[in-house]
C-alpha cells in the first residue's frame, strides 16, 4: 500500500509539509499568508481572500466573481533537549530536533450564481517532524517522527440573507507516517499511509456595515495507517503493520470590526479536541501490537488571538497580531516524538495591491515556546530533561481577480 506522496493530485509537492507543528499539537494553521500578519486573528470572519474556504467556507460570498490565491510559509522551527537518560546508554543531547520546511495551499473561488459561490481549497491541515541524532541519549524512544497530510477541499458558500451567509465542504484527506527507533534488533522503522475523510462547515453573519461575526468547525478524520515495519538488524521481524489515528475536529470563533475607514480589529478563540489522542499503538497483520503502546492521554486545547489592520492608504495595509496557543500535553505524558509546549505567538504583515486584479501579502511570526519537561519512562529507559524551542515563519501570497 505504498502511495507515494509526490504522486497526489494537482502537482503540488509538500514534500516539506512535515516540520515541528507550528500551531499546538501537530495542528498546522499556516493556511495561507494573508492571514499571518494577525497571527490569525478573526479568520472565520475576515474572509478576506479564497482562503476562506479553509477558514469559513461561507466567507465566500464576499468575493470577486473568480479568485485565485496562491501561498507558501518558509517555516524555521528549532527545538534542544538537555537532560539525562537512565540506564546511562551514551550518545548526546540530540542536536537540533527541528528543520527548515516549506509549507505550500492553494485556493480558488468562482461565483456560480448571485447567491451561490465554489470553491477548492489544497492544504496541509497537520505536519509533524522530529528527527535527532541517531545516537542520541534518546534513542531507543524516538529518533526520526514524522506525519504528513493533505487535503483536497472542494466547498460551496450561498449567501441565506442580506446579513447571513452560510458554507459547507468535503476534506478529502491523504496522511502518510514514519516512525524510527533504536532497538536490540537495530534500526526500527514504521511506515504507513491511508485516505480518510471529513467536513467543514461555516456561517458568517454582517451584524452591522462594520461588525461580522464568523463561526466554522472542521470535523475529525479517521484515518488506519497501513505499511511495514523492518528491523534492520532481524529482518525476520519484518512484516505489515497498522495503526489507528483521528485527526481531531475543531471550532473557531471570530470577529471583524471596522474602526472607521483606517483601522480594523480582529479576534478569535478556537477549540481543537485533541482528547481523542491517547495512544500510539502499531498492530501486526496477526493482532499481535508491537512493542509497548505509547499512552499520549492528550486534553483539548484552545487558541486565542487579537490583531488589527491599519489601511495606509488605498495600496497599502499594515497588519499586526498576537496569539496564545495552547498546549494539550500534560507533563506526565509528554515524548520525545511530540515534545510539544504551549506557545505565544507575534506577528507582523502587510498588504500591497500591485493592480486593479493582482494582491501580494507578506507576513512574518515569531513563536516563543515554553520550556517543555520531559520525564518518560519507555523501552526499558527513563528520559528525562528540558527542551527549549521556538519558530520562525515567513510567508508571501498572491491573490489574482478575475
Amino acid at each position: 500500500m505504498k502511495i507515494r506522496f509526490n504522486r497526489l493530485a494537482l502537482g503540488l509537492a509538500l514534500a516539506g509539509c512535515g516540520s515541528l507543528a507550528h500551531a499546538a499539537g501537530f495542528a498546522l494553521i499556516e493556511q495561507n499568508a494573508s492571514g499571518l500578519g494577525n497571527a490569525y486573528a478573526g479568520q472565520a470572519a475576515s474572509a478576506q481572500d479564497a482562503s476562506t474556504i479553509y477558514f469559513n467556507p461561507a466567507g465566500m460570498t464576499l468575493l470577486p466573481d473568480s479568485q485565485l490565491v496562491l501561498a507558501g510559509s518558509l517555516i524555521s522551527p528549532h527545538a534542544e533537549f538537555a537532560g539525562t537518560v537512565s540506564p546511562a546508554i551514551g550518545g548526546g543531547d540530540g542536536g537540533d530536533a527541528g528543520d527548515l520546511a516549506f509549507v505550500p495551499n492553494a485556493y480558488f473561488a468562482y461565483r456560480l450564481s448571485p447567491d451561490v459561490r465554489l470553491g477548492v481549497g489544497l492544504y496541509a491541515p497537520f505536519g509533524l517532524k522530529t528527527e535527532y541524532d541517531s545516537s542520541w541519549m534518546g534513542r531507543t524512544q524516538a529518533i526520526k517522527s514524522e506525519l504528513k497530510t493533505i487535503n483536497l477541499n472542494p466547498a460551496i458558500a450561498w449567501q441565506a440573507s442580506e446579513t447571513l451567509s452560510l458554507g459547507a465542504g468535503v476534506s478529502i484527506q491523504y496522511a502518510e507516517a514514519t516512525l524510527t527507533n533504536s532497538s536490540p534488533a537495530g534500526l526500527v522503522t514504521v511506515e504507513g499511509d491511508n485516505y480518510g475523510w471529513g467536513f467543514n462547515l461555516g456561517a458568517l453573519w454582517q451584524m452591522s456595515e462594520a461588525t461580522r461575526i464568523g463561526f466554522a468547525y472542521h470535523s475529525e478524520v479517521d484515518q488506519t495507517l497501513e505499511g511495514d515495519a523492518t528491523f534492520s538488524g532481524m529482518p525476520a521481524l519484518n512484516g505489515p503493520v497498522s495503526a489507528s489515528l483521528s485527526l481531531p475536529d475543531s471550532a473557531s470563533l471570530s470577529i471583524f470590526h471596522k474602526l472607521g475607514a483606517r483601522w480594523d480589529v480582529l479576534a478569535d478563540v478556537t477549540w481543537t479536541g485533541w482528547s481523542n489522542f491517547y495512544e500510539l499503538r502499531i498492530v501486526r497483520e496477526s493482532g499481535a501490537v508491537l512493542g509497548t503502546p505509547t499512552i499520549e492521554n492528550w486534553d483539548d486545547s484552545y487558541r486565542y488571538s487579537v490583531g488589527a489592520n491599519y489601511h495606509f492608504d488605498d495600496k497599502l495595509t499594515l497588519r499586526g497580531g498576537v496569539a496564545y496557543d495552547e498546549t494539550p500535553v500534560s507533563d506526565a505524558y509528554r515524548t520525545a516524538r511530540i515534545p510539544d509546549e504551549s506557545r505565544t505567538w507575534l506577528a507582523f504583515g502587510a498588504q500591497y495591491r500591485l493592480s486593479d486584479t493582482s494582491i501580494l501579502d507578506v507576513g512574518y511570526a515569531h513563536l516563543f515556546i515554553d520550556d517543555a519537561r520531559i520525564n518518560k519512562v519507555e523501552n526499558g529507559a527513563t528520559l528525562s530533561g528540558t527542551y527549549e524551542g521556538s519558530v520562525d515563519i515567513l510567508s508571501a501570497q498572491l491573490t489574482l481577480n478575475f
